[in-house]
């Protein structure tokens, strides 16, 4: 009988903060795009401007296409196609997923929050998405603030072959414990509040590999 493969080590997927300067910030993400193996960027703008976003999509699909590395942009689908992105991230669980891909075409990738409940989740994967993310896995206010446990992720590894993120308030310790069941760990506040964040998203890879 052969061997069950082992599973790879979880990628990184970066989260931006919520607001920045655009240009301080652009070097500072190529920078750790330099530094690190990412997967993926997500551009997450507070901002409802559609000027201001579109602006950051453009300099920041500059800076990660320059690197091979894909880059979705939160909520705002109907401007992945303008702005030449990598895809979308939906806050709504379920809600929109096939809606959006319809839009989209099967090449886009489309993710989706899916907050502590497996039921969205498997229901997000049958109708088209990409990744499903579960979170918080400490205590913060993402979503509803409800933690995704570890059996929720240890039971979707196992289970479920549609690939999952682990995001909200990743504390170090976490990070050791979801390794093994998570494909993605999506950093964004862990990171960017920290005095070095390149060094401090490298602690992180160091607990996961």
């Amino acid at each position: 009988m052969s061997e069950p493969e082992e599973k790879p080590p979880a990628q990184i997927y970066l989260i931006t903060p919520s607001t920045f300067d655009l240009a301080a910030f652009s070097d500072q993400l190529a920078s750790i795009l330099d530094a690190h193996d990412i997967a993926c960027v997500r551009l997450s703008l507070a901002s409802t401007d559609e000027r201001d976003i579109a602006r950051a999509a453009d300099r920041l699909r500059e800076v990660c296409h320059a690197r091979d590395v894909a880059i979705v942009i939160a909520t705002h689908f109907r401007l992945v196609q303008p702005h030449g992105l990598d895809g979308v991230h939906l806050p709504d669980s379920s809600r929109q997923v096939r809606d959006v891909r319809e839009a989209l075409g099967a090449d886009a990738i489309v993710g989706t929050y899916c907050g502590a409940s497996r039921h969205a989740g498997m229901t997000a994967g049958e109708i088209g998405a990409d990744y499903i993310s579960f979170g918080p896995v400490t205590e913060n206010a993402l979503g509803s603030g409800k933690i995704a446990p570890f059996d929720l992720f240890e039971w979707w590894s196992e289970t479920v072959e549609v690939p999952i993120v682990a995001e909200g308030n990743i504390t170090p310790e976490a990070a050791t414990t979801l390794a093994p069941v998570v494909d993605f760990f999506a950093f964004g506040d862990e990171i960017w509040g920290a005095d070095d964040p390149s060094a401090t998203l490298g602690d992180y890879i160091k607990r996961i590999s």
